[in-house]
């Protein structure tokens, strides 16, 4: 018997092969032996990190992926079937293709490193997802396509018709995507257009600022990385604003950029947009028109980065899920993610939603930054920024 589930998480899906690098220090020399610790087997993706995430959170979720009939794809499903003895029932097994698998180098307190095999991540397409389930879920989440090969072809016209057929079972769509390899298939890619096509069926659009720049705007990524900016700049200046307003324009009813170290940023579309949401559609739509909100990071001791976008959007979408304002799922995204970054696999460091909430709430600090001078000002009681362009500036201190 199916199911029923409030989310569903489809797209990429594979075994991430974590070694753990003790120490600090490490180079990655030609010919050079560096003796490592145990290796960490989990999933990754965001069908394992979102959509797992989200049934720790509390979260009655449904993963929609595919594997090959191989060893690697026996690992996944049971690694994802020892979190809940229903989650693989929408996992496809394929015979003849292969199961994705990464190889994460992540060495402490620097960014991650990946060898990814795209496996049959990409031959998902359009058929592999189960509509009929949809129309019995509130929200449905696909990432990274850069990394799903069929998807993405022919101007992205598979990963339209995935949304415009999702978006018709009156479900709220969300979308992430991952940093294209500029030296693959995705290098090739004709960002924009996908994203233009695909956008008009996504109610929520969450990548990360440099993911955005890399696709849609590479001669502003050129001055991000040769200015070296860390974020600040960017919302002082107004670029995120900008790209922000450019990607509502092209549908969507809210646009989050996730900024990493330096946490969310967050722009939604007026009234009418949201109005249009799907069955995740918040009750209070005033509280959700016409903002614009920067969510600082919460201080943790980073152990590894691996699934701490994919956390993030869990978080997001756990506190849209229970009717939340923007301020608390934005700070609710930053908690789950910063808790995702305490350990060195994707699901390890996180908490239950009572316990994530409860940390918040004890007075976990956040990283901050002197905005004011940039017409940013801070919401004393929740720690999150607002813009002077947004509809609630002058309702907070």
């Amino acid at each position: 018997m199916r199911r029923t589930c409030d989310a569903v998480v489809a797209g990429h899906i594979c075994l991430d092969i974590i070694p753990t690098l003790a120490g600090e220090g490490f180079v990655f020399d030609p010919g050079k032996l560096l003796e490592v610790g145990p290796a960490v087997l989990s999933t990754g993706g965001p069908v394992s990190n979102t959509g797992l995430a989200l049934h720790k959170l509390g979260v009655r979720t449904r993963l929609m992926g595919k594997v090959g009939a191989d060893h690697f794809g026996q690992i996944v499903l049971g690694i994802v079937s020892a979190h809940g003895s229903d989650l693989g029932e929408g996992m496809i097994r394929v015979l003849g293709e292969v199961t994705s698998y990464s190889i994460i180098l992540s060495p402490r307190g620097a960014d991650r490193m990946f060898l990814h095999c795209p496996g049959c991540n990409d031959t998902f397409g359009a058929d592999d997802v189960d509509y009929n389930a949809l129309k019995a879920a509130r929200l449905f989440h696909f990432g990274y396509p850069p990394i799903m090969r069929r998807v993405t072809e022919r101007s992205g016209a598979e990963l339209a018709d995935v949304f415009r057929r999702a978006k018709a079972t009156g479900v709220t769509t969300s979308l992430d995507m991952c940093m294209p390899d500029p030296h693959g298939y995705a290098g090739t890619v004709d960002w924009p257009a996908v994203i233009s096509s695909t956008l008009p069926h996504v109610d929520i659009y969450m990548p990360s600022l440099e993911e955005t720049l890399v696709m849609s705007y590479p001669d502003k990524y050129r001055d991000f990385v040769e200015k070296r900016d860390d974020f600040s700049g960017s919302l002082a200046s107004g670029l995120l604003s900008s790209i922000a307003t450019d990607l509502l324009s092209m549908g969507p009813a809210i646009v989050g950029l996730k900024l990493g170290t330096m946490g969310l940023y967050l722009k939604t579309s007026a009234n009418e947009r949201l109005v249009r949401m799907g069955r995740a559609r918040p009750s209070r739509i005033e509280s959700w028109a016409k903002r614009e909100l920067w969510s600082p990071c919460f201080k943790a001791k980073v152990i590894g980065t691996t699934g701490a976008g994919d956390a993030t959007i869990a978080g997001f979408i756990a506190a849209l899920l229970r009717d939340q304002n923007p301020e608390e799922c934005m700070t609710m995204a930053c908690a789950v993610g910063a808790c995702n970054v305490e350990a060195t696999d994707a699901l390890s460091g996180l908490l239950s939603w009572e316990q994530t909430q409860a940390r918040v709430q004890a007075g976990w600090p956040r990283w901050d930054l002197p905005l004011m001078q940039a017409g940013w000002k801070k919401d004393a009681a929740t720690g999150v920024w607002r813009s002077s362009a947004d509809s609630a500036t002058g309702s907070g201190s």
